[in-house]
């Protein structure tokens, strides 16, 4: 920009200059060449000078009248022109040959901070070239305003560098600060501490960049805490049926009068701890496999059919606990799937409703097609739970009742399967309580289109 300001501008302003010196010289050469043109074969220099003397050219520094062979006849600066009779050595040659030619000439320059024009116009007589005039402009008024203009632009030029190279030198080390602290940022968290914020402020892409750092540390820090508290809760279920297993065990080992009854018992008791033991890993594995989305091959699974395979497996449960399992189970409910992902979903939520329900009481278990879904609902006529643990029934390990789950063989992993395979199956899941007490789930999966 300063480039351009420099040298377009004055070379535009420069040009206009000589534009219109230009006009001017060039229609002083043809005025003076039509007035000497009927009375040039006889003229002196003396009458060459009356002429330019009535003509009163005006703002004209220098005026030269030569013969055709170029013989100056007429040159009133004598330090230009030192004596009449010499040829014109102060400017080209070539511009007096093209004026003796018949031709407009102009010629123009600017040194020394003054403007210098000349024309030179043939002298025509009868269609010949008699002479030449050239006509000389010197203007150093305009060149001196040109050059004060030149010299106040270098100085504004100067000014707008400095102000231009200082702004910049400061954007950049707002830049590279700012960029310096992400940096910083990144190595604390690296090193662990995904409490540590960025503080960016503004609107721009660095201050977007640092909020979502921000969002991204918030993230990793429950990521952190909930890993923490899932090895936690993970660790504390396997030690349990662990211990129990180790204490019963060395019972048997330690005590050498015991009871072929007792250690049956005790054996049973290894085998049931054993059989938790297995059920949790189990599900951790699978919670394992839907965190890493590991998952077979979907293909186009009937609902229905799973359903009522699970619902076969589970009713055995149901009766040991004198529960009904009532099914309502419509067709045509076909999904993309997996039949291991539905049965998780569908086992899950059918033995959670056997487990903790009431004795006598119902399991009710529809299947239905509303729209473009397929809508799976559980409902169990249990205790419920209770609306301040509601929102949290879906996270690893939670449980309402602990002493009561682990009773009834929960591991508290169940419904977290259940709402991370509805999640990776494009569905959703809800759970509400009923009026008349009990739990009611419900799925939601898209139908497959035909």
């Amino acid at each position: 920009m300063l480039i351009l300001l420099n040298t377009y501008f004055l070379r535009v302003s420069r040009d206009m200059i000589f534009a219109s010196k230009q006009v001017f010289v060039q229609h002083q050469a043809a005025t003076i060449a039509a007035s000497l043109e009927e009375t040039f074969d006889v003229l002196t220099p003396d009458d060459v000078s009356k002429v330019m003397a009535l003509l009163d050219v005006a703002g004209v520094t220098n005026i030269v009248v030569t013969n055709a062979h170029g013989t100056v006849l007429f040159a009133p600066a004598p330090e230009l022109w030192p004596a009449p009779e010499s040829e014109i050595t102060e400017f080209p040659e070539e511009y007096i040959d093209l004026a003796l030619n018949g031709n407009d000439v102009f010629y123009a320059s600017f040194y020394d901070g003054s403007f210098s024009s000349s024309a030179f116009a043939p002298v025509i007589k009868g269609g010949e070239v008699i002479g030449a005039v050239l006509v000389n402009d010197k203007d150093a008024e305009l060149g001196s305003i040109l050059v004060d203009m030149q010299d106040t632009l270098k100085n504004i030029s100067i000014i707008v560098a400095g102000f231009s190279v200082a702004m910049v030198v400061f954007i950049i080390w707002s830049v590279m600060h700012r960029i310096t602290s992400i940096l910083r940022a990144i190595k604390h968290v690296r090193e662990g501490e995904y409490n540590y914020h960025v503080d960016m402020r503004g609107r721009d892409e660095l201050a977007l960049l640092g909020g979502e750092f921000n969002l991204l540390t918030d993230r990793l820090r429950e990521t952190d805490e909930v890993r923490r508290r899932f090895v936690a809760n993970a660790s504390h279920e396997l030690k349990t049926p662990l211990a129990s297993i180790r204490l019963l065990a060395d019972s048997i080992l330690q005590n050498e009068d015991i009871g072929y009854e007792t250690v049956l018992e005790f054996i049973s008791d290894i085998g049931a701890e054993a059989e938790r033991l297995s059920r949790t890993t189990e599900k951790l594995m699978t919670l394992n496999r839907l965190d890493s989305n590991i998952s077979d091959e979907s293909g186009i699974v009937d609902i229905r059919d799973v359903v009522a395979e699970t619902i076969r497996l589970l009713r055995p449960l149901a009766q040991n606990r004198g529960l009904t399992v009532e099914p309502v189970l419509g067709g045509n409910c076909l999904v993309l799937a997996t039949e291991d992902s539905i049965h998780q979903v569908v086992f899950n939520l059918v033995e959670n409703a056997i487990k903790y329900n009431k004795p006598g009481g119902k399991v009710f278990v529809r299947l239905a097609v509303e729209g473009d879904f397929a809508v799976l609902t559980v409902e169990d006529t249990g205790v419920g739970v209770p609306d301040e643990d509601l929102p949290y029934i879906f996270d690893r390990f939670y449980r309402v009742d602990k002493a009561r789950s682990r009773e009834a063989g929960g591991s508290g992993l169940g419904l977290s399967i259940v709402r991370d395979t509805v999640r990776d199956l494009g569905g959703k899941v809800t759970a509400t309580a009923r009026t008349a007490g009990g739990m009611r789930f419900q799925v939601r999966l898209a139908l497959h289109a035909a």
